[in-house]
């Protein structure tokens, strides 16, 4: 199997999301031992969040643990994290070896789930941003986002709450969903932020749930077991 290398720490409850389900997806697939190997680099997530040179200096630091997780044998690497993304091009130049983008093993699941119109919820910068929308809706999905104020409270409940694994506003997710199911009919909504898995689950609203975590483990597996 090849050695899979996790940029983390953005925010560090989501990296130990990735691992959690790592081990529950590596059993699934291979039994109770027997995992694809695992190198994570968590970076500092003060230092990430309140850089001072914005994502010039956010991005170097991606790229400094993209080489780090290269030299140490990683043969496959990927981003714990939604927003990142934006710049993924910059730092999948900087190594030799693939990286596994979380907007593409999304797009695969969404046409095998067979779901076209979606929320997407995430933080600020995910859902106002062109990177993520427009991958979206070039591979042909119709994309949701909310109101501003909306998307301020969501936002807000990432960082302010989830990040500390802080749960009391799931309420208020599950009733955004629904408004929008209602509203839109939106068939499905992208946890576009790999924190939104520790408050919604599947089952918890009346339609598809992406959970992004999940779906970028499970590719990242498959492609280090190469099955």
């Amino acid at each position: 199997m090849k050695k899979i290398g996790i940029i983390g720490g953005t925010t560090p409850e989501s990296t130990c999301y990735y691992y959690q389900n790592y081990i529950r997806i590596g059993r699934e697939k291979f039994g109770s031992f027997n995992f694809p190997e695992l190198i994570v680099y968590s970076i500092n997530f003060e230092e990430f969040k309140n850089n001072p040179r914005g994502w010039e200096g956010r991005t170097e630091m991606l790229i400094t643990a993209a080489r780090a997780l290269e030299k140490a044998g990683a043969e496959i690497i990927s981003l714990s994290a939604n927003t990142p993304h934006i710049v993924f091009p910059e730092i999948q130049k900087a190594v030799n070896v693939p990286m596994v983008s979380i907007i593409d093993a999304l797009i695969e699941e969404m046409k095998r789930r067979d779901v076209r119109k979606v929320l997407l919820l995430g933080t600020r910068t995910t859902m106002t941003a062109d990177f993520y929308k427009n991958a979206l809706r070039e591979a042909g999905f119709e994309v949701i986002t909310p109101s501003e104020d909306e998307m301020d409270e969501v936002n807000r409940i990432i960082f302010e709450e989830l990040a500390s694994e802080n749960l009391r506003s799931k309420p208020y997710l599950i009733d955004l969903i629904e408004k929008y199911a209602r509203v839109e009919a939106i068939e499905g909504v992208i946890l576009g932020c790999t924190e939104l898995p520790l408050a919604i689950k599947r089952g918890d609203v009346s339609v598809e749930v992406f959970d992004t975590a999940a779906i970028h483990m499970r590719k990242l597996i498959e492609l280090a077991s190469d099955f």
